[in-house]
């Protein structure tokens, strides 16, 4: 018993010493040769890789249009109103302005089919809680 707690003890101590051993068998690259490569362009930039956030248009590098070409579309949209806000509100502003708009039914109408509501039994009496759906409201 004590052969084999020994003999064990042993070969596991033997296993993490090898481990040790083995990590440190391949040579780090010298300086000079990760400044060469470095300087070859062939390292990826420090960050997700090569235009991770964004598109194919930011490895070619260059613009088709000058600053000022850009500057007169914008300000060409924003005086006709196509220009959407920038930023993570701009959906936000979407949306209040949608729900400024107003409903698209008449006041008549919405009464007219809350009274057909009423008269059919459709709607539930004021101050009662929801009843289920397979029962009537008690009385």
């Amino acid at each position: 018993m004590k052969t084999k707690l020994a003999v064990s003890a042993v070969a596991a101590a033997i296993v993490m010493l090898s481990q040790g051993a083995l990590a440190q068998t391949t040579m780090p690259a010298a300086r000079a040769d990760v400044k060469a490569e470095a300087k070859s362009g062939s390292l990826a930039p420090a960050g997700q890789g090569p235009g991770a956030m964004a598109g194919a248009s930011a490895t070619t590098g260059k613009s088709t249009k000058t600053r000022v070409e850009r500057k007169e579309d914008t300000k060409m949209a924003k005086d006709a109103g196509s220009l959407k806000p920038a930023g993570e509100a701009a959906e936000m502003k979407d949306d209040k302005a949608d729900k400024m708009k107003g409903s698209t039914t008449t006041r008549a109408d919405r009464k007219a089919t809350t009274k057909a509501a009423v008269s059919s039994g459709g709607t539930q009496p004021a101050g009662e809680a929801p009843q289920p759906a397979g029962e009537k409201p008690k009385k």
